[in-house]
């Protein structure tokens, strides 16, 4: 990117604030860097999961929240664009949230829960849709996919419910 008027001319994966805030450089990934991040974020969880208990995680997770409020919007101030899709670590701590519905860590759950978060991501049912148009802070980019997760958590839960 020679353009210093673009986004991306703005960031750089040696500053760790946007490091994270790009998913360790999985936002850059031009087609899909959401899907991208939620399946980086995936393997993360995965590893950290085989090391942590749930708790920990969970407690992992909510700092990774907390966090994410400050790089995603420390790292859109420095793009001059509020969620840019290169952002990321959104997509890392919602789908870190599905993680923690399914019942084991076998490559079906995973790509179960990794498909119900995107599904809700994308799709931004109400009332997410509305917190992502509304809220242009950190708070703002971060909250819509916990949204999403927590539609998916429910999805997971029952289906768990069903096939176990």
């Amino acid at each position: 990117m020679t353009d210093s008027n673009h986004p991306l001319s703005r960031v750089r994966l040696t500053n760790p604030v946007h490091l994270l805030a790009l998913g360790f450089g999985t936002g850059l990934i031009r087609k899909a860097p959401g899907t991208w991040g939620s399946a980086t974020g995936a393997v993360v969880g995965v590893i950290f999961l085989h090391f942590l208990t749930p708790n920990s995680f969970l407690i992992l997770t909510a700092l990774s929240f907390v966090l994410g409020c400050y790089i995603c919007q420390k790292t859109a101030e420095d793009m001059g664009v509020h969620d840019h899709g290169s952002i990321v670590w959104d997509e890392f701590v919602g789908i870190w949230l599905c993680l923690l519905a399914v019942p084991t860590l076998s490559w079906y759950w995973v790509a179960a829960a990794f498909a119900v978060f995107r599904f809700f991501d994308i799709l931004k049912p109400y009332p997410i849709r509305i917190f992502d148009q509304k809220l242009e802070s950190g708070f703002g980019i971060m909250i819509d996919d916990i949204l999403a997760a927590v539609y998916a958590m429910i999805v997971l839960r029952l289906i768990a419910g069903v096939v176990m």
